[in-house]
């Protein structure tokens, strides 16, 4: 009978109390306190430095979900039949609330007091793909979807609705291109190299977690070296997708960043381009290219409908929230 790691514990120095199963994961309240055990699927090179980089965090005051070694020292732990699984400290607390504008300052005010630390020593292996060639690839895939699209007849809501729109979001998508090869972004990315800045990679709300009035964040699995703008991009691109592109809330969000750590002239310009570039639309097309095309999921139509709807307030954004330096 698959026991989800259970047995593994056996392996730590911990008195469990008990265990309750959450999310594909084993919750356990120990007298030690509450600890989370997880499958791992990463590799443990890669799992080493982000524990060096958790425990940089850790040490800085930051709540994080660094790993805990079993009795060998080793943060990866084998059951009977193999499967590898890592125990993580956990937090008692809830995820960030949309809805809440304080839950999401909070997010993004926790974002910046990481950044300032998030830093380790470069390895290559590591490093996030250029945004130049980044947008290059996705506005290439935007035209071959055009053509494929063109050539078999659209027949469903998605493709026409697809062929009407298409030509609008590229031309968004061929000028921040442009933009972004004029602007300091070599020399932004050159810096944050040098520095070895770290990127979350996958900030969200679902990864912060309420805990009373303090904050702790998890799944630093997708980690990676890049400027840490990719970071807050993310962050706030999904809060405000909810809010209809609300200028306000935007520069609430900036500015609530940059008191804490200074967003610079380069990186509030790549910012803006990052914005600019239209990357829910190519996410949508790159979904309906990479799955059965004989059925169009009546959620990614909605969700195009949704997202061209949404079109102007999202091209006000860009022009009223980044107008000036800094605000």
């Amino acid at each position: 009978m698959y026991d989800y790691g259970l047995s593994t514990l056996e392996q730590y120095s911990l008195t469990v109390l008990s265990t309750v199963r959450t999310r594909g994961a084993l919750l356990c309240r120990t007298e030690e306190g509450l600890f989370i055990l997880k499958e791992f699927k990463g590799t443990e090179k890669k799992l080493r430095k982000q524990q060096e980089l958790l425990e940089t965090l850790a040490e800085a005051g930051c709540r994080v979900d660094a790993y805990f070694a079993n009795k060998e020292g080793n943060l990866v732990s084998r059951d009977k039949d193999g499967i590898p699984y890592t125990l993580q400290h956990w937090y008692e607390g809830r995820e960030c609330d949309t809805r809440s504008e304080e839950d999401i300052l909070r997010s993004v005010c926790t974002l910046a007091q990481m950044h300032t630390f998030m830093k380790l020593p470069l390895v290559e292996d590591y490093m996030e793909p250029s945004l130049e060639d980044i947008y290059q690839r996705h506005n290439q895939e935007l035209r071959k979807i055009r053509k494929f699209i063109r050539k078999k007849g659209a027949s469903c809501s998605f493709e026409k609705m697809y062929l009407a729109t298409v030509e609008a979001y590229l031309e968004k998508g061929d000028r921040a291109l442009a933009l972004l090869k004029e602007s300091e972004y070599p020399l932004l990315r050159q810096k944050a190299m040098e520095e070895g800045c770290v990127c979350h990679g996958e900030y969200n709300q679902h990864n912060v977690l309420m805990v009373r009035k303090k904050t702790a964040v998890t799944s630093f699995e997708h980690w990676g070296f890049d400027i840490q703008m990719a970071d807050l991009y993310r962050f706030m691109r999904k809060i405000l997708e909810k809010y209809n592109w609300d200028v306000r809330l935007g520069m609430e969000m900036l500015h609530t960043y940059h008191k804490i750590k200074e967003i610079s002239p380069g990186e509030w310009q790549n910012l803006r381009i990052r914005f600019l570039y239209p990357e829910k639309y190519w996410k949508l097309a790159n979904y309906y290219y990479s799955h059965n095309k004989a059925w169009i999921s009546e959620k990614n139509t909605q969700k195009l409908r949704n997202l061209t709807g949404q079109k102007t307030a999202w091209e006000n954004f860009e022009s009223k929230c980044f107008g000036n330096y800094p605000f």
